[in-house]
């Protein structure tokens, strides 16, 4: 068997000359050889016809052993070798088959490496993913990104969206640690977290935007949102990690995409249904129908403060500089 895990093929006359057979073959042809040799030397009498009947039935011998031999390690190699080849080859399919299996279940189809700029091949897998999709679960943090890639997306899906809560002090400092890590020793803080209480109100108006794109966007509003953001489709779900401490530096985050008949698809999905029966969580839905009043009343209750005419054409303003500046980066059709 070689080292890449297949057997070897040899031809039958190949190995009887590595065998103690090929040894003997060889013995008789030499010493039929030395008889006929010797005889030609000798006068004619009995000397001479003795090693000539010798020499001409060690030849004998020596081609009907050759040619039985033969044809008995072929018959050996087909009776013996080919059922080891079989049973070779159906043991590393199943081997192949069964890693194949906890390659699905435990590790990502594609790992995209945090990157300060938008990374093109990350956005086109997802933008194909989201057009495929008739389900799009998204937890993050403010939903900025998820209501760019619905308006840039002609397809109509099934949304549910778990946002992070601006009342919570907590459920802004880990995303402003994030932040922090980012911008380095001259990061302010405090400055970091009032754009991230911006950043929640301009996703909540891109969310209200995007709701014509969709059959209906339940919203879910939650105080300790996990860091790490996840976007679920029917197919195969992508988890961010802004807990991860590599690449911390970087504003965009190392991304993995898990198949569907994986162990992290399974878990994400029921961890959304776990926050969508949350009694303590705060919910609303945005439908086609859904009137600016009804949104402005949601909005007061969410971010605790009310929302007028100047302000909302001000965030709407605001999302729509964010969408075509990240569409543009990103390489996205507008």
């Amino acid at each position: 068997m070689s080292a890449d895990g297949t057997v070897r093929r040899t031809h039958p006359i190949q190995e009887m000359f590595w065998t103690r057979t090929g040894l003997l073959l060889v013995v008789l042809l030499v010493v039929s050889g030395l008889s006929m040799w010797v005889s030609n030397e000798l006068a004619p009498g009995l000397g001479r016809n003795l090693l000539t009947a010798l020499g001409t039935g060690t030849l004998v011998s020596a081609v009907v052993g050759f040619g039985q031999t033969l044809i008995t390690a072929s018959a050996a190699q087909r009776a013996m070798l080919t059922p080891v080849i079989e049973e070779s080859r159906k043991a590393l399919r199943e081997l192949s088959a069964e890693y194949r299996s906890l390659n699905q279940e435990f590790f990502p189809t594609h790992v995209f490496e945090a990157s300060t700029e938008p990374d093109r091949a990350f956005n086109a897998l997802i933008m194909s993913d989201l057009r495929q999709t008739r389900q799009l679960w998204f937890r993050g943090f403010s939903g900025r990104y998820a209501a760019a890639r619905m308006l840039l997306s002609p397809a109509q899906w099934e949304v549910r969206a778990v946002l992070a809560d601006p009342r919570e002090r907590g459920a802004i400092s880990g995303r402003a640690r994030h932040q922090a890590r980012h911008q380095g020793a001259s990061a302010d803080f405090e400055k970091i977290q009032l754009a991230l209480h911006e950043e929640i109100r301009i996703g909540l108006v891109g969310l209200y935007l995007a709701r014509a794109r969709c059959a209906g966007i339940d919203v879910t509003v939650i105080a300790d949102p996990p860091l790490d953001r996840v976007e679920l489709f029917d197919d195969c779900v992508w988890i961010t990690l802004y807990s991860a401490v590599a690449g911390a530096p970087s504003l965009y985050p190392r991304t993995l995409r898990f198949s569907e008949g994986s162990f992290i698809y399974d878990m994400q999905r029921a961890e959304f249904a776990r926050v969508h029966a949350a009694r303590e969580a705060h919910r609303f839905v945005l439908t086609p129908d859904t009137s600016r009043a009804e949104f402005c009343a949601h909005f007061a209750t969410i971010t605790g403060s009310s929302l007028s005419e100047a302000e909302f054409l001000d965030l709407e303003a605001k999302f729509h500089q964010f969408r075509h500046e990240f569409s543009t980066k990103a390489e996205l059709e507008s």
